[in-house]
Parts: structure tokens; C-alpha cells; sequence
């Protein structure tokens, strides 16, 4: 059996969920880099191989159950146990200009399956592994754009920032999911908790964005290292609380 610590984080071909693959691996931790496509992942790790980590790909789509399954079995066949989980991947679907009211329900059925149903059933199916670890930790992608507190308050950065209804609302459900989750893990060796990376220069960031990659993830490096005294169930930022 595997005795380091093994990490899986899941859309980690490119862009946030690479980099928190590569910050955690330079800390010697096995990283296991999730993706839809085999190829991309298997290139996304032999980048990183040639950096000195122990990377290793997974094919894993969180929108698919038989395939979350497949990837929680071969984790458990290969390594006994997983002690981090970092449920790195989403999708933000939206036209430019589009209203609340306008976004098609092909579209918000699409980001929930991706940004919630899948993380719950991945998060759900790669927990009995994560019990198996002396400080199973589970960090969950979240957005400053699912805080309900700062959409409902006149003035706040994300006031009118309506466009990506789906996307928002998916990652206001990821955070009540994690507060849900982190009631019944109280007093066990696993913590979870919501991360806001930042607005990130990726693809889903755009043009304006004002972080760099690198950056974007290092708060879901901290949450995934925590140590037994950090928090069990909350929304950060850069160490910083977010409000919900």
C-alpha cells in the first residue's frame, strides 16, 4: 500500500486544477490528475513527471457515475486510500448579454450536473477512501459568485454580476453542500471546505481577469494541507473568510 500522501484532483488538465496538481506534488504529495479525456490527462502528467512529481492520470468525468465509479476503483486498487480530494472541475455556460430569465434550462441542468450533482456523487463515492486517511481532506471549488450574502447587497464587487445565473447558483449550492457535509464529518480525521480561487487568468476567467494561475491555487493547496487544528467547514479565500 501506497504510505504517501495521495491527491486527487479532478478537471486538472489544464488551467487552476494543474497548477494545485503541481503546488501539491512539489510538496511531495502523490497527485492524481482527473480528467474527461485520458490523453489530455496523461499529457498534463507527464508535464509534471518532468518537474519531478509523482504525477499519475485518471480518467474521470464527474458528470458520468460509471465513470466517477471506475476512477474510485482503480484509486482504491492502486493506492488503498485517497487523502485528499479537491473537486476542482466545473463548466460556466452563458451567451453574452443574456438575463437571468433568458439562460435555458439545457444550460442549468448541464452546470448543476457538472458543478454539483458531480462533485456530490464524486465526493459521496471517494469518501470510505478518504476515511481511510489519518487527515482526509476535501476541498470544494467554490466561487465568490455563489455568495448569496454579497448578490443580494447594492454596491458589493458581484452586485450586478447576473450573466452567469447557472454558474452562481451551482456554486451557492456547493457551499451549502459543504456545510452540510461538514456537520456530519466533525470529530472525524476529515475536514471540508469551500474554496474562492480568485478571478483567475484561465479560460473560464477571461480577459480581465487579474490573478495569475499560479496564485488562482494556492488556496486549494492550503485547505488540502490543512493540519488536525484547521477549519472544518468553510468559505475562504487567500486564508481570508468569504461570506456566504
Amino acid at each position: 500500500m501506497n504510505k504517501k500522501t495521495t491527491a486527487l484532483i479532478t478537471g486538472a488538465n489544464k488551467g487552476i486544477g494543474v497548477e494545485t496538481a503541481r503546488q501539491l506534488g512539489q510538496q511531495g504529495i502523490t497527485v492524481l490528475l482527473g480528467a474527461r479525456d485520458a490523453k489530455k490527462a496523461e499529457e498534463a502528467a507527464v508535464e509534471l513527471r518532468k518537474e519531478g512529481i509523482d504525477a499519475h492520470p485518471i480518467e474521470l468525468d464527474v458528470s458520468k457515475p460509471e465513470s466517477i465509479k471506475r476512477a474510485a476503483e482503480k484509486v482504491e486498487r492502486d493506492f488503498g486510500r485517497l487523502d485528499i480530494l479537491v473537486n476542482n472541475a466545473g463548466i460556466m455556460k452563458h451567451e453574452k448579454g443574456e438575463k437571468v430569465s433568458e439562460q435555458t434550462m439545457g444550460a442549468w441542468r448541464e452546470t448543476f450536473d457538472t458543478n454539483f450533482f458531480g462533485l456530490i456523487e464524486t465526493t459521496q463515492t471517494f469518501l470510505p477512501l478518504l476515511r481511510k486517511s489519518d487527515a482526509g481532506r476535501i476541498v470544494n471549488l467554490s466561487s465568490i459568485l455563489g455568495s448569496i450574502t454579497l448578490h443580494a447587497k447594492p454596491g458589493s464587487p458581484i452586485y450586478d454580476n447576473k450573466s452567469v445565473s447557472a454558474y452562481n447558483v451551482s456554486k451557492a449550492a456547493v457551499n451549502a453542500y459543504t456545510v452540510q457535509l461538514a456537520h456530519e464529518l466533525e470529530g472525524t480525521n476529515t475536514k471540508v471546505n469551500a474554496a474562492h480561487p480568485g478571478w483567475v487568468k484561465t479560460e473560464m476567467g477571461g480577459e480581465g481577469a487579474m490573478m495569475e494561475i499560479e496564485d488562482g491555487a494556492k488556496t486549494s493547496v492550503a485547505l488540502a494541507t490543512l493540519g488536525a487544528d484547521g477549519p472544518n467547514g468553510t468559505f475562504v479565500h487567500m486564508g481570508k473568510p468569504l461570506p456566504w
